[in-house]
């Protein structure tokens, strides 16, 4: 479908073709709150898997997760910092607009030093189911590559909607846990991508 917006039920539709859409790498100076001054991080979760007694249960558990402008300080302190350790931090934008960004940290860790991490993958409400995901997460395998990693490591959000991304991207449960990320987000599906 050709670019445009659409109304339906009252929620607003986005169209975009490949050529409305450019990703890149971002730059320090670009890292501000400003940049995501139309970026909407906002979640309905509904179901979350858990991991008991060595078995992934699909549970009832439901909240809305919606960002704040605090959270976009702590973000753009997070996405700085892994650029000034030469990581690398993509953006996707249609017409001048951030819809999503990935980010991947340089540092190897794990038994082998196999791992580097994705410590970020977002995409903006409106945006969401468009391709801009695969495509960011293309992207970051690419800089894991380049980065000499053998796997990608993602502490990935339990809800039932990003556990099917990341299965699509044919992602699975992580080999080695990094204890320090499972400490961090104990409820976040720790996962792995072969380079």
């Amino acid at each position: 479908p050709n670019t445009g917006t659409e109304r339906t039920n009252g929620e607003e539709i986005f169209y975009m073709t490949e050529s409305d859409m450019t990703v890149r790498l971002l730059e320090l100076r670009e890292i501000t709150p400003a940049l995501f001054d139309s970026f909407e991080r906002y979640q309905e979760v509904k179901r979350c898997w858990r991991k008991e007694e060595g078995r992934w249960l699909l549970k009832d558990i439901a909240f809305i997760e919606q960002w704040d402008a605090q959270d976009y300080q702590k973000l753009c302190k997070e996405l700085q910092e892994i650029i000034r350790q030469d990581g690398a931090v993509w953006g996707a934008f249609c017409k001048q607009e951030l819809v999503g960004f990935a980010a991947v940290g340089r540092a190897c860790f794990g038994s082998a030093r196999q791992y580097v991490q994705l410590a970020e993958l977002n995409i903006s409400l409106p945006y969401r189911g468009k391709g801009i995901g695969r495509k960011l997460f293309g992207k970051a395998a690419q800089s894991a590559r380049q980065f000499g990693a053998q796997k990608l490591y993602i502490s990935a959000h339990s809800c039932e909607e990003t556990q099917l991304f990341y299965k699509k991207m044919h992602c699975m449960e992580a080999e080695e846990y990094n204890a320090e990320l499972v400490e961090k987000e104990p409820c976040d599906c720790q996962m792995e991508f072969r380079l």
